[in-house]
């Protein structure tokens, strides 16, 4: 018999901006904003540039996978029974290991970009994983 839950589009909306806080502390200068513009090949400068001309479309589109992506876990977290943040935050770390690096490994071996950059996108994934899985057990 499958467990019965019901997903909080509240727990979902809070997810999805704190998947968006965790990337937008994570790419701060302070902590490894200038490792991965130095990794995508970019100065500073250019970075605001492209800020200027149109990174609002990129944030848009992350806010919409955010969404999608913290209803997904709140399934999981549903199907699991997670009931505390620990347990939350732990089938987020599952998750990401068995999800996202099993991918990341395939597109960085295939493009030939930087092991930083992809260590540097794949941590904030963890982070954001473990984040949301603990808020959702909350709702």
């Amino acid at each position: 018999m499958e467990p019965q839950f019901q997903i909080s589009l509240v727990g979902v909306l809070v997810a999805a901006v704190a998947n968006m806080a965790v990337g937008a502390v994570w790419y701060s200068p302070p902590l490894l904003g200038n490792r991965w513009l130095s990794a995508v090949g970019w100065s500073r400068n250019e970075f605001e540039q492209r800020k200027r001309d149109g990174m609002a479309k990129a944030y848009v589109g992350t806010f919409i996978a955010s969404l999608g992506l913290a209803y997904l876990l709140a399934h999981c977290v549903g199907y699991t029974q997670a009931t505390t943040l620990a347990a939350g935050a732990i089938l987020g770390f599952w998750l990401w290991l068995g999800f996202v690096v099993t991918t990341s490994v395939s597109a960085y071996l295939f493009e030939d970009r930087p092991l930083q950059l992809s260590a540097i996108n794949t941590g904030c994934h963890c982070a954001s994983f473990v984040v949301m899985g603990a808020i959702l057990t909350l709702w």
